[in-house]
């Protein structure tokens, strides 16, 4: 009559939690750079840029971790990458007023 348990998870920074940690800088600077973009165009197409490169990160990491717990770094791949969504659509917002700011 042995009780025996077993953990999946896994301590400390993994590989795949690494990847997952980048794709969510990569988001973070997109959202941070969207929200100054103002109504320059500039910063608009560089938070755009900066969130598609999370995005892909992100979804690349989503599709080849394993289940979330073990270390694969899936459920911070999935918050990196509603993150850089954000920054994606602060960023085409940005974009937008810049448009409308340069034709009047």
């Amino acid at each position: 009559m042995n009780n025996v348990v077993v953990s999946l998870a896994t301590a400390g920074i993994t590989a795949g939690r690494a990847q997952s940690l980048g794709g969510l800088a990569v988001g973070l600077i997109s959202v941070f750079i969207g929200m100054l973009g103002g109504a320059r165009r500039g910063r608009a197409l560089v938070a755009l840029v900066l969130a598609l490169i999370g995005i892909a990160f992100s979804g690349v990491r989503v599709a080849t971790a394993g289940p979330i717990g073990t270390g694969s770094g899936r459920l911070g791949a999935i918050v990196a990458l509603v993150v850089a969504l954000s920054g994606a659509v602060l960023g085409a917002r940005a974009l937008a007023r810049a448009n409308v700011v340069t034709r009047s």
